[in-house]
């Protein structure tokens, strides 16, 4: 059974009014899955529900496409009806940072007769399938002669790398290891973790761990994801159709390209002599990095996204850990093949904006729609969210609202106000209503509602109460319009 379907059960960021965070359950032939699971799930799907779901594939820690994992792995373990472990999908460094940062919840329980207090391991609560490779060296604290925990880098049979091929920088201010590690192609000092992509084959081992499912398989991907924590994107393949959901993360080829093409001087805090026989360095890992990514890491960034559909997150305004919406021209994403989300409350877009509630599927490589037992192309010029709320545009010239540029950024105006920026056209604004496209309102006394049997009622409001009709749904009419703009603009 060929196929990928998502429904979107949150795409907002952390600091939104809205809420729902980070979430979706993916449909993959005949399997579910969640990717992350920072929505609520209990309300949007039940925990009968989530009886159906395969596994979690989780991108990274950040509590937005986090927050309900602990809650997830209690209701598997303890749900009369469950009973079973939480399978979860997702990176060796993101599953160690995952572990680390739950089990002050999951670590601790009471005894079967609540009369003690007990130790509960990670592994009882969760079934890891690793996707993406391992890493054929890791840090390790090891008693040294002294007696002391010493932190160390070894290979996978436990043997301790010498200081002129790997050494470890512990941060004063947080503690925290990191391993700096001598490529031996280059020479010079890097961040594996940030330097190599998942193909380095002096790194990482050669099995990448995709996993098989009935027809379709799930891989982790590292090369274009540039968030700061351990963070993974994630392909999807499932007969001819491909999915990426690459997470938060900055994508600007002008940034790729410096971070793989700029060779920065060390700032050694000690000797040559004392750097190079140190095992162990106390101080900041930036001061000793001598190139941020490998030209093989750029290459594959480069190339990662061809011949896929992608949900990518977007932020407004200037960002060092999100990609910016104004930044998209420098990015290698194909409007006609993504999906935007994560964006703010209020947002203006050119490109398709997933919505929480929405629910798409894949066909011939681009996003449709699912609305009822219709599929709907993602034809609208424009895409407007606001507080909850949610707008598609199509030009007309006689259209109400102006769409403005300010700063990179479009900004809706309707005729009675201006915004300082550049005017660029104007446009019929539609509410999206259960995937159903209304003329937008401006007047206060009306209001559209949803009826329980799903007609939209539009409501008039007096001082001596309500009227309502039926509103008519634009959709078809609108889309056979934008299918004959597209035959006239393609016409030679």
């Amino acid at each position: 059974m060929h196929g990928i379907t998502v429904q979107v059960l949150g795409d907002h960021g952390p600091f939104s009014r809205v809420g729902k965070s980070v979430g979706y359950r993916l449909q993959i032939g005949p399997s579910t899955f969640l990717l992350d699971c920072g929505a609520p799930l209990f309300q949007q799907i039940g925990g009968h529900g989530l009886q159906d779901i395969e596994g979690l594939i989780l991108t990274h820690c950040h509590d937005d496409h986090k927050r309900w994992f602990t809650d997830l792995a209690l209701f598997f373990r303890y749900a009369p009806d469950m009973r079973r472990k939480l399978r979860l999908f997702t990176t060796e460094a993101v599953y160690h940072d995952l572990k680390a940062a739950s089990m002050p919840v999951l670590g601790t329980g009471l005894s079967d007769d609540a009369m003690t207090v007990t130790d509960v391991a990670f592994e009882d609560f969760i079934d890891y399938r690793m996707i993406g490779p391992k890493a054929r060296y890791r840090l390790i604290t090891r008693e040294a002669g002294n007696g002391i925990p010493t932190p160390a880098v070894v290979d996978g049979q436990g043997n301790l790398l010498p200081p002129d091929a790997a050494k470890v920088v512990v941060n004063p201010a947080t503690g925290r290891p990191r391993m700096l590690f001598k490529d031996p192609d280059c020479g010079e000092w890097v961040e594996p973790a940030s330097f190599y992509p998942f193909s380095a084959a002096h790194f990482y081992e050669e099995d990448k761990n995709f996993y098989v499912g009935d027809g379709f398989t799930i891989e982790a991907l590292n090369a274009p994801v540039w968030h700061g924590v351990a963070c993974t994107g994630v392909k999807i393949r499932n007969g001819a159709e491909t999915l990426i959901l690459s997470s938060d993360t900055v994508h600007d080829k002008r940034l790729w390209k410096r971070l793989c093409s700029k060779k920065r001087p060390q700032r050694l805090q000690m000797s040559k002599r004392e750097f190079d026989s140190a095992p162990v360095i106390y101080g900041d890992i930036n001061d000793y990095l001598e190139r941020i990514w490998s030209e093989a890491r750029y290459a594959e960034a480069m190339t990662a996204f061809a011949n896929a559909a992608v949900i990518h997150d977007i932020t407004a305004g200037p960002s060092v850990v999100h990609t910016s919406y104004e930044n998209l021209e420098n990015t290698t994403l194909r409007k006609d093949r993504t999906l935007l989300a994560h964006c703010p409350d209020r947002f203006t877009s050119e490109w398709p904006l997933c919505n929480a509630g929405k629910t798409y599927r894949l066909a011939a490589g681009r996003f449709q729609e699912v609305v009822g037992d219709r599929c709907y192309p993602l034809d609208a010029d424009l895409f407007h969210k606001k507080e909850g709320r949610f707008f598609v545009g199509y030009r007309n010239n006689e259209g109400t609202y102006e769409v403005y540029r300010q700063k990179g950024l479009l900004k809706l105006s309707p005729d009675h106000r201006t915004f300082p920026g550049r005017p660029l056209y104007r446009v019929a604004l539609y509410e999206d209503i259960a995937g159903g496209y209304f003329p937008a309102l401006d007047d206060p006394n009306l209001s559209y509602i949803e009826r329980g049997d799903s007609k939209v009622e539009l409501l008039r409001f007096d001082d001596r109460g309500s009227t309502g009709k039926i509103a008519e749904d634009q959709r078809e009419r609108l889309q056979k319009q934008a299918n004959s703009r597209c035959t006239k603009q393609e016409k030679p």
